[in-house]
């Protein structure tokens, strides 16, 4: 075969063979898959909207993920529990990158973090280290919560699961909310289960995050997180507006100290 021939067709092979890997990507729609009619019908039941504020509970004893919407009375209420299939490690947080532990605390999560082109059909980064993990020096990269029932430090949930939870993040985003609040935790924080495990050596840690949560139980709101004197405070400031010292003193709790 002349030369010039073999080139030609080679060229040709290659333009065909990476014709064939970017139509993986070409119009694959996948983060914008709409919600489904029954979703739609049950949002609208319980007084909200895919455009509505949401929030995210993971607990990570029961294995279960639980996603809150606001309501048209301005409370946030329970709209789904999701089994979650797969999560690393123990109960207690994650300290250090490669401990395959998945991690526990407050976070926001914000459109950068959100991930349409994940290995695990879509996926979001919870965005661990967050303030909290960072005072504490604790390292860790790219935990997510995402689909394919595999965990390597992440929570994982079923492909039809993320589809539904990540087109319900993308709406509240859409509806121009800056970010969604995810409470990651050991088990539901009741008094029972905090007497239950009282010899764990994070027990201090999880009072710390029981403060957020009995806030949200109590108001039905999702408190303002921040941190001070290396942990974290709760609806003492605007994070965003005026952030804390995450060494420096705390400032007084509405009503007096907590």
């Amino acid at each position: 075969m002349p030369r010039f021939v073999f080139r030609a067709l080679a060229l040709l092979m290659s333009v065909v063979v990476l014709s064939a890997c970017s139509s993986q990507f070409v119009g694959d729609n996948r983060h914008m898959v709409p919600l489904s009619r029954d979703t739609l019908q049950r949002l609208a039941a319980m007084g909200s909207s895919p455009s509505e504020p949401m929030v995210i509970r993971v607990y990570k004893q029961t294995s279960e993920l639980e996603v809150w919407k606001r309501t048209n009375t301005g409370s946030y209420a329970l709209f789904k529990t999701y089994e979650v299939c797969n999560w690393s490690g123990e109960l207690g947080p994650k300290f250090r990158e490669g401990d395959y532990q998945s991690p526990e605390g407050f976070y926001d999560v914000t459109p950068a973090l959100m991930n349409p082109k994940s290995s695990y059909w879509l996926s979001f980064n919870v965005g661990f280290p967050n303030k909290f993990d960072e005072v504490w020096g604790r390292t860790g990269t790219n935990l997510m919560i995402h689909g394919d029932c595999k965990s390597v430090g992440c929570y994982a949930v079923t492909d039809d699961q993320i589809k539904e939870i990540y087109a319900l993040a993308r709406e509240t985003f859409s509806g121009g909310n800056r970010s969604f609040q995810v409470q990651l935790l050991p088990f539901r924080m009741t008094d029972a289960n905090m007497a239950a495990n009282a010899s764990s050596p994070h027990v201090a840690f999880w009072t710390n995050l029981k403060e957020g949560t009995d806030l949200f139980e109590r108001t039905r709101q999702p408190p303002n997180w921040d941190v001070c004197e290396k942990r974290y405070v709760f609806n003492r400031n605007d994070p965003r507006a005026n952030p804390l010292d995450p060494l420096g003193a705390c400032p007084a709790a509405p009503g007096g100290p907590v």
